[in-house]
């Protein structure tokens, strides 16, 4: 893909005759440095630490986790050996673990606090946080080995939502995870098991461990057990806004887009997922007028990436339309994508409640 200089992180320029602006209208372009530089926590987990994290006492495994998790701080934080002692003694491996649980269970407020943890001992460069898809669409801009050299300066790679439904992708990132442990980097990853799969074993682990095979044995798997904090299983089960109060809230809140459902699906289609963060520069809130069931796959998988974009940076979100509780089919939902329509799911759930609540 071609990738230009940033735009500003300003809010989008106001519809002609002073209307509220639309997200439709932003066309974004995103340098390599850009994306290298956005491998950051989420805004949502800014003041994730493991101080923060409540865990449920009816799930042992919420104590025991951060609690290992810790110890990985120190270790990664902790000087690496130099001199003869590096040549002649046995280095110790770069911690590597694997969290696995369901939805909602904090793992990414785990991962978030692992990151700051070493961040507050190493500084701002010495961890990269992402998605899997970011770190796919950053090898996609930069190449293999210039996104290799770039985060191998790193001491913490985070990968956030690891994806095994697409063989091409997963062996990319099995290699790019070989070639960064190699050189000393601690990893830590995290990945979802489906609802219905919780307590008939560690399907996700399994899965993730066979698609990593060379790397299999440096991983710690840790399981995270409990309920989706959310309660969401679906987008909101509150009665739907009306257009009219859609319309009047967002032209009310400062930064707000207003798009029909639609049109922004059809926009997605022209704007690679990598831009999808600065697409939403400068934008408070997104309405959306006209929200009805998603029938093709492909555009569902973009509405996905949004999803996860408006989550990370806590944008609420205002929907008005038939939806309900069938955004995504049934048959998305039981096929080879459905952790990722879940995910989408329970997060939009969460922003769609906030928007309700700012709603004029």
């Amino acid at each position: 893909m071609t990738l230009t200089q940033d735009q500003a992180a300003t809010p989008p320029n106001p519809a002609p005759g002073g209307g509220v602006p639309s997200l439709s209208a932003v066309r974004p372009t995103v340098s390599p440095d850009r994306l290298l530089a956005d491998l950051v926590p989420p805004r949502h987990f800014a003041q994730a630490r493991f101080s923060t994290y409540r865990a449920d006492p009816a799930h042992p495994s919420q104590t025991t986790v951060p609690a290992r998790l810790q110890e990985v701080a120190r270790e990664t934080a902790a000087p690496r050996s130099s001199g003869l002692k590096a040549l002649f003694g046995r280095r110790r491996a770069a911690p590597a673990v694997y969290m696995d649980g369901g939805f909602g269970v904090g793992k990414t407020h785990l991962l978030t606090s692992l990151a700051h943890a070493v961040t507050a001992e190493l500084g701002e460069r010495s961890v990269a946080y992402g998605t899997f898809v970011e770190y796919t669409n950053l090898v996609g801009a930069l190449g293999f080995l210039p996104t290799v050299e770039a985060l191998a300066t790193r001491r913490l790679v985070c990968i956030d939502e690891f994806e095994l439904d697409d063989p091409g992708d997963t062996v990319l990132m099995s290699r790019l995870l070989r070639e960064l442990a190699d050189r000393d980097v601690a990893l830590a990853a995290t990945s979802n098991t489906l609802p219905e799969a919780l307590g008939e074993g560690r399907f996700a682990a399994e899965d993730f461990l066979r698609e990593i095979q060379a790397l299999s044995s440096r991983f710690e798997v840790l399981r995270v057990d409990g309920e989706d904090y959310r309660h969401r299983a679906v987008v909101t089960e509150a009665t739907p806004l009306s257009a009219d109060v859609v319309a009047r809230s967002a032209a009310a809140r400062r930064g707000a887009v207003l798009d029909e459902f639609e049109d922004l699906l059809a926009h997605l289609a022209t704007v690679h997922p990598s831009r999808y963060g600065a697409l939403l520069d400068g934008v408070e809130m997104v309405a959306l007028t006209g929200v009805r069931p998603v029938q093709r796959q492909e555009v569902a998988l973009r509405l996905v990436v949004l999803v996860d974009r408006l989550y990370d940076r806590d944008v609420p979100v205002l929907l008005a339309g038939d939806a309900g509780q069938h955004l995504f089919s049934e048959e998305m939902l039981r096929g080879g994508y459905r952790k990722k329509y879940f995910r989408a799911l329970s997060r939009l759930g969460a922003l769609a409640e906030e928007g309700r609540r700012l709603a004029v």
